[in-house]
């Protein structure tokens, strides 16, 4: 009878999480909420609680829980993530972020050929995203910046918006938010997690994707002629591209040095990973320690660059404002925290894990759930992350009752929700893209769908053999 009442009350929990996150209200006060409500519950059902300064009384006690994750992760991955962000702020402010775009992109109008046109600009928006981590925000520089440069060279208008649709997907980054989320949760370097575990099905999945999509487009272009069409349009696309490149001031050997500045946390932490491999050293060096080196290096460059040390520090401040820019997904790592502490302290948890003991194959039928049910969640509500971050910290509970390792089931999840973002019809990126090339969603989401449900399937059937 005890069980029961624990699935009754979980099941509500999950059920109401999810019905807030399709209904896209904000789903960090909705995990803080379910996680109290929770903890009160577990508190009149007889169960401890546990929290490391115990206030001398029950009513408290969840309180001091909501505390002590916040202590927990400001110290931890959130750190990193505020870091990173304001990194990325201080690049956009300097310009150095429009110097690397504009490098990247500049090479594409020389190709001629529209359908190599594809699965190039797709595999430049995947190196765009280690830069422009938001799929949101790289997909309105494209449309600015490429669009019109590949409708004038006779790209259809549908595939040059499910190319740039599907731009920010899987690339393997220590500087993404959920690398370091999961990699601190499973007690690893994130430098480890991604070029060990990650990049080893993300990387063959994208250039899988790529081929994929070379075929779709171009099968889809021959199917329906009739979306060649855009005459009316040729003539404002030539003026759009003359006005919609970033405007890069810098030159030459300058323009190099700040192109890469965006990248230096990545390249530091690449040329750390294989000195590692190939020399055996054992250096250990983090990703905040990384980025704050980075941070202090571009600083001395604007100084060197501008020559005006007074206003370069004093435009530092850019970095600290971007910290604050990004607390956001902190918040959210701490509200998912506290409902998974809502969820063990009612005892749902362990009554998941006795249960998988039980069963027969869990290590593959577990990862196939798991995907199913983020691409339900993906495709109704149009993020790729919400749900990630919310079941990180049961990764390692429901992997260890399955017998796997975590990574079998965290790449799989972590994969999916990125490139199943992309078919959602409601998708933040989605509506950008059509909003702008005047197309509807669903006519974008047919030519998005193949290529990202390919690499699903294909990144599903990896992990499931390579973990």
């Amino acid at each position: 009878m005890h069980a029961v009442l624990i699935s009754i009350i979980g099941i509500i929990a999950i059920s109401i999480l999810i019905y807030m996150l399709l209904k896209k209200n904000d789903i960090k006060m909705i995990l803080l909420s379910l996680g109290l409500i929770l903890m009160y519950i577990a508190i009149l059902l007889g169960n401890e609680l546990k929290v490391t300064q115990p206030t001398g009384t029950n009513l408290l006690n969840p309180f001091q829980a909501i505390v002590d994750q916040f202590s927990s992760t400001l110290v931890g991955p959130g750190f990193v993530i505020l870091i990173l962000g304001g990194y990325s702020a201080y690049m956009n402010h300097i310009g150095a972020n429009q110097v690397t775009v504009h490098a990247l992109t500049k090479p594409i109008t020389k190709i001629k050929s529209i359908y190599l046109l594809a699965p190039i600009v797709f595999l430049i928006g995947n190196l765009l995203s280690l830069v422009i981590p938001s799929a949101s925000n790289l997909a309105i520089i494209l449309l600015a910046t490429l669009y019109p440069v590949l409708r004038s060279a006779g790209m259809s208008r549908l595939t040059s918006a499910a190319i740039i649709g599907t731009s920010a997907t899987i690339v393997p980054t220590p500087l993404g938010a959920d690398n370091v989320a999961i990699a601190s949760q499973f007690h690893m370097s994130v430098t480890d997690y991604v070029f060990q575990k990650h990049a080893l099905i993300s990387i063959p999945t994208l250039l899988a994707i790529t081929i994929v999509h070379y075929l779709w487009q171009k099968y889809q272009d021959k199917k329906h002629p009739e979306e060649l069409s855009y005459s009316s349009e040729l003539s404002q696309n030539k003026e759009q591209d003359s006005t919609a490149s970033p405007k890069v001031s810098y030159k030459g050997f300058k323009a190099f040095i700040y192109g890469l500045l965006p990248l230096l946390p990545i390249v530091i932490l690449l040329i750390i990973f294989f000195t590692n491999i190939f020399l055996h050293t054992k250096l250990n060096i983090s990703v905040q320690l990384v980025s704050l080196l980075s941070f202090v290096i571009a600083v001395l460059v604007e100084i060197f660059n501008k020559k005006h040390p007074q206003i370069v520090l004093k435009e530092t401040s850019n970095f600290f404002e971007g910290m604050g820019s990004v607390m956001s997904i902190v918040a959210l790592l701490v509200s998912a925290q506290v409902f998974v502490q809502g969820l063990t302290s009612i005892g749902i948890i362990d009554l998941i894990q006795k249960t998988m003991q039980t069963m027969n194959s869990s290590g593959i039928v577990l990862p196939v759930v798991m995907v199913v049910f983020t691409a339900i969640i993906v495709l109704l509500s149009g993020s790729g992350t919400a749900l990630l971050y919310a079941m990180i910290p049961l990764l390692l509970p429901l992997s260890k009752a399955a017998g796997i390792s975590p990574i079998a089931l965290s790449v799989p999840m972590q994969l999916a929700g990125n490139l199943l973002r992309a078919i959602s019809p409601v998708a933040a990126v989605i509506l950008i893209v059509a909003g702008t090339t005047k197309l509807s969603p669903v006519k974008i989401v047919k030519r998005t769908s193949v290529p990202m449900v390919f690499g699903v399937i294909m990144m599903l059937v990896m992990s499931l053999l390579i973990f």
